[in-house]
Parts: C-alpha cells; structure tokens; sequence
C-alpha cells in the first residue's frame, strides 16, 4: 500500500483506540447519549459543527461545485444560520425539557405518542440518508487510495463508525470533534493551496476553468456565479439546509449534553462559524478538481477529488483524505447515535420504564443493527449527488421544525393540529419528490396522459417544483387553520402551564402569544 493508505488507515485505527477508552468511562445511559451534560463551550462547539461537516459539506460540496458550480457553497451560509437558529430559539427549551429526542416535546405537551412517532418517522428519513452515504465516501476515499474492492471498503466505514459510535457515544463524537474539525479546515486547506500552486496560480485556475468548462459544454458565467444555480434552488437550498435544523434529533442530545445553560447560545454560534468554513474549503477543492480533471459527476467526480489529494504527494494527501474521513466520522457518528436514541425512546413505549443499564444496551444494540443495514444500503444504493441526495432527506425534516416552532412559541397549538401539519408537509414532499423523479424525464414528453402532463408542469415549474417549499408552506398554514378552526374542547390548562412553567422566559423579552 502507499503511504497515504497507511495514513489513512492509521487515523482510522486511532479513532477506534479513542473509542475504546471513552467508553470505559460510559456508565450509564446518560453518559452515552448526553455525555453526563458536562461539555465545555469548546467540545459543544466542535460536536455541534461536526455534525454539519460531513460526507455532504466535504464530497456533497465539492461534488456539486465541480459538475454545477459555485453557486452550492451557499450550503456554507446555510450551516451557519441552521446552527445559530437553534442555539438561538431552541436549544434552551430542548435542555430545559431535558429531551433525548426532539418528538418528546409533543410527548411532554400534549402526551402525544403519535406525533412523537412521526416527528420521529421524519427525522429518520433525513437521518438513514446520512448513516447511508457516510460508509459510502469512506469506501469512496478508501478503495481509490488502496484499491480494494469498494464492498471490503464499505464494511470498512460502517466498522468504523459503528464501533466508535458503541464505544464513545456522545462525548466520544465532541472530544474527537476538535480533532476531527482542526484537520479538516487545515488539512484540506493545505491540500488545495498547494494543488492551485501546482496548477500555476489562481489567474492560470481560471483561466483553466475555461477551457474544462467549455470542454463539458457548461456555461461559464453562471459556473462561476454564486447565483448561477438559480434562486430557486437557492431558496430551496436555505429551506432544507437551515429551516429543518431545530427538529433535528441531534441538536436535542448536544443541548443537553452542556454543562451550563449559559454555554449554549455561545457554543452553537462558534459552531455555526466552524460549519461554515469547510464548504468554502470543499468548494475550493471541487474547482481545482473540475480544472484538473473535468466536470465529471457522481462517483467518478468523487474519486477524482481523491486522486488530487493524492497527487499533491503521499504524505500530505494522505492527511488530506484523512480530514474528509474526519468530517465523516464527526457526522455520521453522533448522528447514528441520534437514531439509536430516537427509535428506542420514541419507538418502544416501554422503554420509559427502562433501567439506565438496560436503555444503554438497547442504545447500542439498535447503533449496531442500524448502522450494518445503513452500511448495506451504501454498497447498493447508487447515488448521483450526495449533497442532493441528503437535501432531500432534509427536506422531510422541515415539517416537525416547524410544528415545534409553534409549540413553543404558539400556546394556542393543539396536538390535532401538530400532528396534521406534520403528516400533510411530509406526504406531500415525499410525493412531489417521487412524482419528479419519475415523470420529469424527457422519455415522457410525448407519451400522453399523467406523465405528459408531469414533464409539462416540471418543465414549466422548473426548480421551483422542490419538494422543500411544500415542506414549509403546508406546515406554516395549515397548523394554525387547523387550530383555529378545532381548538382543544378538553382543559388541557394544567398540563400546558406545566410545560410552558419548565420552560420559563425563553427569550427576556419574549411574550407568549
């Protein structure tokens, strides 16, 4: 093997080692899922971010910039306020309400296990994309470097992230998020200073993009426009990258997870500030990969950001390939440990009555069992674009942010109404999504009948047809119609000043409605 597979497959190994240690210090289930709240500023700060910069800000970046530009380092802006949004409005609630889940919220409002279970549903469409595509790039990175057959490679991530999910929990994920999050901005950063140096300068970059572009027969201005995607695909961008953020499980676990309250506003605003960089360092790279090697997409576009990595030298690509392994752990990691939590608290009634003991080993059994089918689904699923791929999944998540959004700052919200909102935004950009993806082809322009008439509507919709503004508009209006119009008959005051009293003043000069 070369070099940088040793490299790669060294800081594979010591991350497992970190694991193992951490875990000797997981007592209870607290320990694993909230790291016994007991995160600094720092750590909260780097597990927060990490969660933002995996597969999809590292190879979902740089593989959408390469085939259709710049314009998808917006996902940088994005991360920024998603993180910011919810150290701002939600985090405090989620750690005042000591969730371990974000559906509790509906469970501690209105004891509703229906809307518990569907926020859940939501948030595990969003959430089996992204423990599906983190053993897909490892395997990508690995099998490229050393050349093993992809499906070794695929065991390979998912071992990884399993075990060292098992064995370092919550805690695990923020103490190597400082690591993890150093090597990448530095690492990645380092790589492409020294491959635009190589390629001759930032003047002979651009100059180079030119010919590549023309080559593939891309249009050149809007390549190289920050709004050349369109602002449909921009607005689209914000509503499944940003607005789906505070009904994202994780968030609820690394709430509490701080040890002060204090620390919570401060640490998601650094990491907002972290998330935001490794797109412009993905997008960098995605450039000088289209320059180098062509505007070539899916798998081969992925592989090729690895082979200019490596071709910058052994050592230093090696520790570059590293940092992209670092971001996928620092993702996948907590965020499989989120799903675990979600279907053992929000799937199994039972498991309030549980023993600490006893949820700790159902938390690590559900990791193991999740995370081998996530891997499976890596080795067979086929995908285009990680980033789009994973923003659909974020668009079935916009829904349930916004039924909490109204719980918490709408008194007057009924569990009908949450509930309704949630199921009607989630069917029905399920359905735009599966409608698209199977009549927007040009094969149905002239069949006749619905899949003429889909083409016809896709054509003239455009971007504008993404299931995310269904997401966000359904939810918006029809919660509060549907409060309006059916509010609660049964006294629900004594379980509603209960909540609303543990959640105290979120905002000092915030007034509830």
């Amino acid at each position: 093997m070369s070099l940088a597979a040793y490299v790669i497959l060294g800081y594979l190994l010591f991350f497992i080692a970190v694991g193992i240690y951490i875990n000797s210090r997981n007592k209870s289930s607290s320990d694993w899922a909230i790291g016994g709240g007991t995160l600094g500023v720092a750590m909260l700060a780097a597990g927060v971010a990490g969660t933002r910069i995996g597969g999809a800000g590292t190879y979902g970046v740089a593989g959408d910039v390469i085939t259709e530009g710049i314009g998808h380092l917006w996902y940088g802006v994005n991360s920024f306020f998603a993180l910011f949004l919810v150290g701002l409005f939600f985090a405090i609630p989620y750690r005042r309400l000591k969730l371990s889940t974000v559906g509790e919220v509906f469970d501690q409002r209105f004891g509703s296990r229906r809307c518990q279970s569907l926020t859940s549903l939501c948030v595990q469409a969003e959430y089996l994309v992204v423990n599906i595509i983190e053993p897909y790039v490892i395997a990508t990175i690995v099998s490229g470097v050393t050349g093993w057959p992809f499906g070794w490679c695929v065991i390979i991530g998912g071992a990884v992230i399993v075990g060292f999910t098992i064995m370092g929990g919550l805690k695990g994920t923020a103490v190597t998020n400082v690591v993890h999050c150093t090597v990448i901005i530095f690492g990645l950063g380092l790589v492409g200073y020294v491959a635009m140096q190589n390629l001759g300068g930032w003047g002979e970059v651009v100059a180079q993009s030119e010919v590549m572009l023309a080559a593939s027969d891309k249009d050149i201005p809007s390549w190289w426009s920050f709004t050349g995607i369109g602002w449909a695909t921009i607005i689209a961008l914000f509503i499944s990258a940003t607005i789906h953020t505070p009904a994202a499980s994780v968030y609820a676990n690394y709430a509490s997870s701080a040890a002060k309250e204090d620390y919570l506003i401060p640490g998601f605003f650094l990491a907002g500030c972290i998330a935001a960089l490794m797109p412009l360092v993905a997008g960098f790279i995605g450039i000088l990969t289209m320059v180098s090697y062509g505007s070539e997409a899916g798998l081969s576009g992925y592989l090729n950001i690895a082979q200019l990595a490596i071709d910058t030298g052994p050592l230093l690509g090696g520790i570059a390939l590293a940092a992209v392994l670092a971001a996928v752990i620092s993702s996948g990691a907590p965020i499989l440990l989120s799903s675990a939590t979600m279907l053992v608290n929000d799937w199994i009634p039972a498991s309030k009555d549980y023993s600490s003991e006893k949820k700790l080993i159902a938390y690590k059994t559900v990791t193991a069992l999740y995370g081998g089918g996530a891997a499976f689904c890596a080795y067979y699923f086929n995908f285009g674009s990680v980033l789009q791929f994973l923003l659909l999944g974020f668009a079935m998540v916009v829904p349930p942010a916004i039924a909490v959004t109204y719980v918490f700052y709408w008194k007057k919200t009924t569990e009908k109404a949450a509930f309704w909102g949630i199921l009607i935004g989630f069917v029905s950009g399920l359905t735009m999504w599966l409608l698209n993806r199977s009549f927007a082809g040009v094969e149905n322009a002239d069949v006749g009948g619905f899949p003429q008439y889909w083409y016809e509507l896709c054509q003239f919709l455009g971007e504008w047809r993404d299931p995310s503004f269904l997401t966000l508009l359904l939810p918006v209006f029809v919660i509060p119609l549907i409060t309006i119009l059916f509010p609660n008959k049964e006294d629900d005051s004594e379980q509603s000043d209960e909540f609303y009293t543990r959640l105290g003043r979120i905002q000092k000069n915030f007034k509830w409605a």
